[in-house]
């Protein structure tokens, strides 16, 4: 997984898994959302690193959604296949489940 593509702007596959999940629990109204996602990233993301690749993947979103992706590099690119048996959790306090990823 350290030799994820480059594309990714200095981050690892697994810190892209936990970036992803962070979003989907954090809530958007959050006053400290890219505070509370950096630390759910963990490493050394700050707030403002969370929020530049957040805002990177908007754009990105926006391409793909505008029609202008080409799908025919889809055909003749190879795929990178990715065998990753990890489980991340998030837990409060009292160290109950918040959530459990499973990348498999």
């Amino acid at each position: 997984m350290d030799k994820f593509p480059d594309v990714l702007c200095g981050w690892s596959w697994e810190e892209n898994k936990l970036f992803e999940l962070a979003l989907a629990v954090v809530d958007e109204q959050h006053p400290d959302r890219w505070e509370v996602v950096a630390g759910m990233v963990g490493g050394e993301k700050t707030a403002e690193d969370v929020h530049k690749h957040y805002v990177i993947l908007l754009e990105d979103l926006q391409f793909i959604e505008s029609g202008k992706l080409d799908h025919k590099l889809a055909e003749t690119q190879s795929c990178i296949q990715l065998d990753c048996t990890q489980s991340v959790c998030w837990t409060d306090d009292d160290n109950n489940l918040l959530v459990r990823l499973d990348i498999n």
